[in-house]
């Protein structure tokens, strides 16, 4: 039994979990309509529960689009490279390296990578399991 899964066990939580994202690495169409591909980064699926939010990287392939979609939690898109263009409630901003997107509970939200090399991404936002 690994050590973190012990403590998952135990209900102690760890001093901390280091992560090397390789290891949370797969290629996938992006959520929320498949709109073509995406490297999904799912850091932190491998936290043991209950953890109060979940973090991710996502580099939206040339095309590709997480389609529109409601959130009942707040969310934060950071764009680590690339260009998209983020959409909430019917309104749209262009997004590039350095730039974030905070998200409001009950928008309907959406993002598409523009140019010419893909979009990354970290996305944040509150685990449902914990969520207030």
């Amino acid at each position: 039994m690994s050590a973190l899964l012990a403590l998952a066990l135990s209900g102690a939580a760890p001093a901390m979990v280091v992560i090397d994202e390789a290891t949370t690495v797969r290629e996938e169409a992006p959520p929320h309509g498949a709109i073509g591909l995406s490297t999904a980064y799912r850091i932190s699926d491998v936290i043991p529960a209950p953890r109060s939010f979940e973090f991710r990287k996502r580099a939206l392939h040339v095309g590709a689009a997480i389609g529109v979609h409601p959130i009942d939690h707040d969310e934060i898109y950071y764009v680590l490279s690339g260009t998209g263009v983020v959409h909430s409630d019917g309104e749209e901003k262009e997004l590039k390296a350095g730039t974030a997107a905070w998200l409001y509970k009950g928008a309907k939200v959406g993002i598409r990578q523009t140019g010419h090399e893909p979009l990354v991404l970290i996305i944040a936002y509150p685990n449902k399991a914990t969520a207030q």
